[in-house]
């Protein structure tokens, strides 16, 4: 179909067509036998007098019945009609039975007049009446006026032509004063006229007609006409002296009555009932001028008859009868009226025409819609004077255009079928429908045009706008709402998309393709040194590259903060080993890309890329692809970063154990299965233990011990927290970045140090407990204000028996704040010590503006210091600093006795790890503080640099919650 005019279908085969087939066949092999048997004289005069007189009181009986069972059947206007119909069969029932009595039954002459002529006369009334309820009715008084002279131009004419003919010999005969001839007469007239009067209401009725049931009215007409020409034929001198029951005209009347019976019934199973919409009709013409201008002629055909009636009176040699003349001027006059009031009808509608006209123009032209008409072919028959501001071409260049050829090749085929689908429903059920394409525009461009289509005499009327900038407008919220705003790559959601389309799309069984989860390594340091802007132009930079390195048909998005994903689609391979060496390089050369400098705001910046990579393994879902290549990245970042990792099943299996043990770990707080141990802190000069470092300990429901490492890593793994800026959880054993967990188990912490410390001081046991704590928790101000006073007060715990391990890891510590809550500290006897010395940026600087007494040396130094000449240095030059400020060091992880020799060599003071002891639950710890010293490697000495204390209880002590692990028990 090029147009949308060849989507216009054919009216749609009628249901029960079969059925109305079979009684129509039926009418006319009975009405054909009862022709056939009347023109050969039935076999013999009794039978012939038989049908010709029961067999019409049986028709016509029959038609009376199912004219009346149709009427209470329906329940409409026409019922009243149909009704008539029925008395009036009654009434030509009951005068052929009267008729057949006396021919049949008594065997005498039917006398004139009888009760049979009284039915029969009783026959035409009612049928008129039925169709005048039948007529179209007028809706002006004019119309009334019409349709009154309009029958009486149709009557009168009969009248006169019948008059002229035989009526004015009867009425001679009548006036002759012979014995019996007036009621003959009158008789013999009333037949005539009461059939003239029920012509011109069926000449009427045939151009006045209701839309109503037209396949049944249509039928009655014919069937009162049929009856009518049956008795015009018997009042004709010709055959009224020579008429007998059972002739061939008899075949009309029998035939007419069989047709009234058939007419509600036929018309019903071949048609719709009465005021339901029927199917659409478009190969319905769209005019029929000779039937419409049957009506308007009708006037002249009157006085054409009437004019014959006269002129054959003239001819004849006969002198003009006065009927013939009175009844000749009134129908000229009828038709002088009717003229004039079709003039007058004309005059009006012909102005109101010229309105509507006038009124439509103004519409279409000062309408900024572009309203076009096109024919069933799909040629443009109108456009509006709008096309050339909406289409940039005139309408004059458009009208005679194929509609096709000015829609996109690509949208025809749709609008096409919209078109056919259109014009197949049934109007009243749509009478419209909408359709969007792209139009061609005179620039030869194309614009997105929204079309209203209805209907129009088997065509369609377009009332279409532009609607390009909505389109664009809403292409541009689709891509914002796919992609992220500031790289532009596709987002979560699209990239989710696109996984799940190439699981389950043609490529549904390529398990070579891949899914990789991209993070960038130190992205967090960059925002947090230079700023978030600068972060912002390293992540548009790398998103350039990650989609350079991309194959075409690939997919790059970003997914959230520093990480982005790539899907790539599978070649089809088979060699899963081949695939996954092919797809591991693509993966490798992305992390070298990647994690090339980037030149942001003049300076060269570095970040890694840590990748993990997932296959479309056979029966696997967008997301737990996606969750695999997760798990992988996350496996990347824990062995080392910078690094592309392979999802393996047992990466999964770890996933559900530290989620099991997540879960046993958010009740072992609330279900006391959280110990405290303690590590002794030795005075490397004496041996003698200064202080204690307090340590938490898990021992779950299932007995099984976990040291802060392990613990710690489930507690970073449930609360998605760290405590470094290099995302690893923090050494003093607490997760510093898990606001609800981490935080609850530092305040048991503490609490448990200060009241196990008081109870110790309460038995002569004066050593310091230190307990470590995160700057971002000391400052935290959803904790009470003044908790760690308060504690103290509660617990009694003396001044200097508190140490506080700080660490300061989150460059955004104000500095002044934490100055002023460590000073107020000290006032009350807590002693600060700086955690993790020797690592960190922010070592430094804290230790130029916190008020700290002492230094812990980071157990990464004291691990090499003596096979390391390099860590050797730098380690005694910490120490020196120390020494020179006069505040006291502690070295963390000491488990050597060389690293022991070599630290005090250096000057440092005090030494905690497993060379002196492990962590110690209370019972050993009570022991080992009433031995009071621990067996010093080399012996006692004096430490080789002056300045700090070299034995003595150590004010404050911190214990490293990175120290030894404790293994399991």
């Amino acid at each position: 179909m090029s147009t949308p005019g060849a989507a216009l279908l054919t009216r749609p085969p009628v249901s029960g067509g079969g059925r109305s087939l079979a009684m129509q066949l039926l009418l006319a092999v009975v009405s054909g036998g009862y022709a056939v048997g009347a023109a050969l004289g039935w076999g013999s005069e009794e039978l012939a007098e038989i049908m010709g007189d029961f067999g019409l009181s049986a028709a016509a009986l029959l038609a009376a019945v199912s004219c009346y069972t149709y009427a209470r059947a329906i329940d409409s206007r026409e019922r009243p009609a149909w009704l008539l119909f029925a008395f009036s069969s009654l009434m030509g029932a009951c005068g052929n039975g009267v008729w057949g009595w006396y021919e049949v039954v008594l065997g005498e002459a039917v006398p004139k007049p009888s009760l049979a002529d009284f039915a029969f006369l009783c026959f035409a009334p009612p049928a008129i009446v039925g169709l005048l309820v039948l007529a179209k009715r007028p809706v002006t008084r004019a119309g009334w006026v019409c349709l009154g002279l309009d029958s009486w131009l149709i009557g009168g004419s009969l009248l006169t032509l019948s008059w002229s003919l035989a009526l004015a010999h009867a009425a001679r005969t009548a006036q002759s004063g012979a014995p019996g001839s007036v009621p003959r007469a009158a008789l013999s007239l009333a037949y005539p006229l009461l059939d003239i009067a029920l012509v011109s209401m069926v000449l009427v009725l045939h151009f006045r007609r209701s839309e109503a049931n037209r396949s049944a009215v249509n039928t009655a007409i014919a069937a009162l006409a049929l009856t009518v020409l049956s008795d015009a034929l018997f009042t004709s001198p010709l055959l009224s002296a020579e008429y007998q029951s059972g002739q061939l005209l008899d075949a009309g009347w029998f035939a007419g009555s069989l047709l009234l019976a058939y007419a509600p019934w036929g018309a019903r199973r071949a048609h719709p009932e009465p005021g339901t919409p029927g199917p659409p009709r478009p190969d319905r013409p769209v005019s029929r001028p000779i039937t419409g201008s049957l009506p308007a002629l009708t006037p002249y055909l009157a006085a054409a008859v009437c004019t014959l009636g006269i002129l054959y009176n003239v001819v004849d040699g006969r002198k003009v009868d006065r009927v013939v003349v009175f009844t000749g001027c009134t129908v000229v006059l009828a038709l002088v009226i009717r003229q004039g009031i079709m003039l007058i009808d004309n005059i009006a509608l012909t102005q109101e025409l010229a309105q509507k006209e006038n009124h439509f123009r103004s519409l279409v032209q000062g309408s900024s819609d572009v309203i076009m008409i096109a024919a069933p072919t799909g040629t443009l028959r109108y456009v509006s004077p709008a096309a050339a501001g909406v289409y940039g071409r005139e309408a004059e260049e458009l009208v005679g255009t194929e509609l096709a050829t000015l829609i996109h090749p690509h949208d025809l085929g749709r609008v096409v079928h919209e078109v056919r689908r259109f014009l197949a429903a049934p109007p009243a059920e749509e009478p419209t429908t909408r359709i969007e394409c792209r139009f061609k525009s005179g620039s030869g461009e194309w614009l997105n045009v929204e079309s209203t289509v209805n209907r129009h005499q088997g065509g369609l009327i377009l009332n279409s706008r532009d609607v390009t900038e909505r389109v664009r407008l809403q292409a541009q919220l689709q891509h914002s709402a796919e992609h992220d705003p500031l790289t532009d790559l596709p987002n979560r959601a699209l990239f989710t998309r696109r996984v799940r389309q190439a699981l389950t799309g043609r490529r549904a069984g390529d398990h070579s393709t891949a899914v990789l989860f991209i993070d960038l390594d130190g992205f967090k340091a960059v925002n947090d040194t230079i700023g978030h802007q600068a972060g912002d132009e390293l992540l548009i930079e790398a998103a350039h590259r990650l989609q350079d390195s991309v194959r075409a048909g690939d997919t790059a998005a970003r997914l959230g903060g520093d990480e982005f994903a790539a899907l790539i689609l599978g070649d089809g391979s088979r060699d899963r080993s081949a695939r996954e060496y092919q797809v591991h390089e693509i993966a490798d050369r992305l992390r070298t890309t990647l994690s090339q400098p980037y030149r942001i705001a003049g300076s060269e910046v570095r970040v890694a890329a840590s990748i993990g990579v997932a296959f479309a393994d056979p029966g696997i879902t967008p997301s737990d692809l996606m969750r695999n290549a997760d798990l992988a990245m996350y496996r990347a970042k824990a062995g080392g970063k910078d690094r592309v990792e392979l999802y393996a099943p047992q990466m999964q299996a770890e996933v559900v154990r530290k989620a099991e043990l997540a879960g046993r770990l958010r009740t072992a707080l609330h279900d006391g299965e959280f110990a405290l141990l303690h590590q002794p802190v030795v005075s490397l000069a004496s041996g003698e233990v200064t202080a204690v470092a307090a340590q938490a300990r898990w021992r779950s429901a299932q007995g099984i011990l976990f040291t802060p490492a392990e613990f710690l890593r489930v507690a970073e793994y449930s609360e998605g927290a760290a405590a470094g800026p290099d995302g690893r959880s923090g050494r003093s054993g607490l997760p510093a970045g898990s606001p609800t967990r981490a935080a609850e188990l530092g305040h048991w912490l503490l609490e448990e140090a200060v009241a196990q410390a008081a109870e110790r001081h309460r038995i002569g046991h004066d050593v310091p407990v230190a307990v470590r704590m995160s700057a971002q928790r000391l400052l935290d101000r959803a904790a009470p204000l003044g908790s760690v006073e308060a504690l103290l007060t509660r617990h009694g715990l003396p001044s200097g028996a508190l140490v506080i391990e700080l660490t300061v890891s989150d460059p955004r510590v104000p500095f002044d704040e934490l100055e002023r809550r460590l000073a107020a500290l000290r006032r009350l006897g807590v002693l600060i010590s700086l955690d993790g010395f020797g690592s960190g940026y922010a070592a430094i600087s804290a230790l130029r503006r916190l008020p700290v007494d002492i230094l812990k040396v980071d157990r990464g130094l004291v691990e090499g210091v003596v096979e390391s000449a390099r860590l050797h240095k730098i380690t005694a030059g910490l120490l020196r600093i120390a020494n020179d400020l006069g505040m006291q060091s502690v070295a963390d992880g000491v488990d050597l006795p060389e690293q022991v020799m070599a630290l005090r060599a250096m000057g440092c003071t005090h030494g905690q790890g497993v060379a002196f002891s492990g962590p110690l639950d209370e019972y050993r710890l009570r022991r080992a503080l009433v031995r009071g010293t621990f067996p010093v490697p080399g012996g006692a000495a004096q430490p080789a640099l002056a300045g700090g204390s070299s034995g003595g209880s150590m004010a404050i002590r911190r214990g490293s919650h990175n120290e030894t692990p404790v293994p399991p028990a």
